[in-house]
């Protein structure tokens, strides 16, 4: 019997022809969607138990409605040409530390709305090869890319650049860091990575530190609901997805997170904390 001859084809043409974004980067046909397969267990705990104990921790009972704010200065005529664009500075400078909470009730409770990550590298003012490690190990650590998973919201890590001169060697528009916004099972995750098995490898945290005892509260920092603090760059080898490759990521960095809650109003701060103790992250007071 003659062995059969096999031909070798080419690989049928696509149907329609791809097309490419403004960088030159083919589209593909199918649209891909990029979905959690479980739910976040940190966010069942807020729903399901921390979300009522923060309702009863933080309740403020009001018998009667709230009285307007009292018109400290006059208004002037909008109709009058010569006052209709004067704008009336507030009495005593900014109001923000001085604003009070909203109403409590069950839409307001306070909740994490997302998780702000940043490092500033000096070593890019002069060369900007230098973002290079800590622009990888953000994206390894967040998991996110610039529209990544089909999702066009998401921003993905991004370059920090300057905005005006700081002492001779920072301009505006130079590359200086790295920064990335968590939201949603994305900052669940984070948040859990972060308490499992970083936290519990740093033998020099003790905890976020707290703020003077005696200090006081009428400060804008205090209404803002923002709970930050620094990781030393030893920090970032723990975070698993570091650890699984750390040999490609030779160089760790330090970071900046920043907690930015829906808190708002005067004890915004305390209620983020209290937030925050609930997924187990530590505090510590300062003597």
């Amino acid at each position: 019997m003659r062995a059969r001859l096999l031909r070798v084809r080419r690989p049928p043409l696509p149907g329609k022809p791809l097309k490419y974004d403004a960088r030159g980067v083919p589209i593909p046909s199918t649209k891909l969607m990029v979905r959690d397969t479980g739910p976040s267990t940190l966010a069942d705990h807020y729903h399901y138990t921390l979300r009522d104990d923060l309702m009863y921790m933080t309740y403020v009972h009001e018998p009667s409605a709230r009285k307007p704010p009292r018109d400290l200065r006059p208004t002037y005529d909008p109709a009058d040409p010569y006052t209709k664009f004067r704008y009336n500075p507030p009495v005593g400078g900014s109001r923000i530390a001085k604003t009070p909470p909203p109403p409590s009730s069950s839409d307001n409770v306070v909740r994490l709305e997302k998780i702000c990550l940043h490092s500033f590298q000096d070593a890019a003012i002069s060369n900007k090869s230098a973002l290079l490690g800590p622009l990888m190990a953000f994206r390894a650590i967040s998991g996110l890319t610039e529209e990544g998973g089909g999702r066009k919201s998401s921003e993905g890590v991004q370059i920090v650049r300057g905005r005006k001169n700081v002492g001779g060697w920072i301009r505006p528009g130079i590359a200086a860091g790295v920064r990335v916004d968590l939201k949603g099972d994305r900052m669940y995750d984070f948040l859990g990575s972060l308490v499992r098995f970083v936290l519990p490898r740093l033998r020099d945290f003790e905890g976020i530190p707290l703020a003077f005892p005696g200090k006081t509260t009428n400060i804008p920092s205090a209404a803002t609901g923002v709970v930050s603090f620094g990781l030393p760059p030893e920090a970032m080898g723990f975070f698993p997805e570091i650890e699984v490759n750390q040999d490609a990521y030779p160089n760790t960095y330090g970071m900046h997170i920043h907690f930015v809650t829906n808190a708002t109003g005067i004890g915004a701060q305390d209620k983020a904390r209290a937030l925050l103790s609930g997924y187990q992250l530590p505090f510590k007071s300062r003597s």
